[in-house]
């Protein structure tokens, strides 16, 4: 049988008839966008993620837009993010009319480094050009940035702090959430995430009523919310009173029930997740650099990522092998021609360009069977051992 990258079948048949009875439940109930699973998900996602609200949304890529629609972010402003990351952290800025400002990330977690964001931020204030406003953490490969360190570099400079936790909903630093830092915690859904649903789907997770409101109404064109009414009287649908310019983000009710399901088992998938990394860490540490987590820190392992000088040598012998790899991310965004033109930290992206040559992640799920996992393990020692 071939080792999966990433096992969704043996996912769905864990959560058997219950997912099917939930998927067939709004199927019959006609109440296809903005049913009431949709209010039960995210009530179900803001005990679990430590977060008084939560919005759900239409992608991942949404969930990180809203929130600088909501901060009023646009042309003129700087946002801080890193280049070792998916592009959509990244694209969200100029689709805005803002500029992303590249910063460097840690050698040991591939994260934001503060240092490198304090510097990048003096920068830009320096050179004049843009005002910055925020600045967007990744929990890369699933394990919390180092919240701690940026919140103090974002309160120094009164910026506004995202944590994109696309890969990493779940993880947590100290036993508590990104949102515990952050100003907003954003999520993706997409299916090879660690909680991820049966198509396209985001969330935002916040602390504050009011802003959580706005997002309410910019998901839906900008409708009336409670606090927009408030002396005032409409008596028709408050999609059809428009107060500010939104968008259409909404998630299908048959994700929200399909998540709901996936919810109840995520932790217990979290913890096999860590046997996993775990095991890994246990074969391939002597031969290999496997991945380090942050101090006090609980990855929930959207990858498990090693690094070695020969990636593309490994990968052709364990495709030989029938053993899955994939690389994230071999061009980093700021090399890439679209962005090339944005600001980067002064003294440039040295971890990242060369972490970007070097990365190489293996089959990850919290179904991967031991027997799967040795032949990972073997491969790779093999490789190592023959080639140095």
């Amino acid at each position: 049988m071939p080792i999966p990258f990433i096992d969704l079948q043996a996912q769905r048949q864990r959560l058997g008839q219950p997912l099917e009875d939930a998927i067939l439940k709004v199927v019959r109930s006609g109440a296809y966008i903005m049913g009431p699973e949709i209010a039960a998900f995210e009530a179900a996602m803001a005990e679990f993620g430590q977060a008084p609200h939560v919005l759900s949304c239409a992608s991942g890529t949404d969930a990180l837009i809203l929130p600088l629609m909501a901060f009023g972010i646009g042309p003129g402003d700087a946002v801080f993010c890193p280049s070792f990351t998916f592009a959509a952290t990244a694209e969200v800025m100029p689709l805005v009319g803002a500029s992303p400002v590249f910063v460097d990330i840690d050698a040991a977690t591939y994260n934001l480094d503060p240092a490198s964001l304090e510097a990048a931020i003096e920068a830009v204030k320096a050179k004049g050009e843009l005002t910055p406003k925020a600045v967007i953490a990744v929990d890369l490969f699933g394990q919390p940035a180092d919240y701690p360190a940026i919140r103090k570099v974002c309160d120094a400079h009164g910026l506004k702090l995202i944590a994109d936790s696309a890969q990493g909903f779940g993880c947590t630093l100290g036993g508590k959430h990104p949102i515990h830092w952050a100003d907003v915690a954003t999520t993706s859904f997409f299916p090879a995430k660690p909680l991820g649903c049966y198509g396209d789907g985001g969330a935002v997770l916040s602390k504050d009523a009011r802003f959580h409101d706005l997002l309410v109404s910019l998901r839906v064109h900008g409708q009336a919310v409670k606090s927009d009414l408030e002396g005032r009287t409409f008596e028709h649908d408050p999609r059809y009173l428009n107060v500010r310019i939104g968008t259409n983000s909404r998630m299908d009710t048959l994700q929200a029930a399909i998540l709901l399901e996936k919810l109840k088992i995520f932790a217990d998938e979290i913890e096999a997740r860590n046997r996993v990394a775990a095991r890994y860490a246990e074969g391939l540490g002597d031969l290999v650099k496997v991945p380090a987590v942050i101090d006090s820190g609980v990855s929930v392992w959207a990858q498990y990522t090693i690094e070695t000088e020969d990636r593309d040598g490994l990968a052709a012998h364990l495709r030989e092998q029938a053993i899955p790899s994939a690389v994230y991310y071999p061009i980093p965004i700021h090399r890439q021609g679209v962005y090339s033109g944005y600001p980067t930290a002064p003294d440039g992206l040295p971890v990242t360009e060369a972490k970007a040559g070097k990365v190489i992640s293996l089959p990850m799920h919290p179904y991967l069977t031991e027997d799967h996992q040795d032949q990972v393990i073997a491969a790779i020692r093999a490789f190592v051992k023959k080639n140095g």
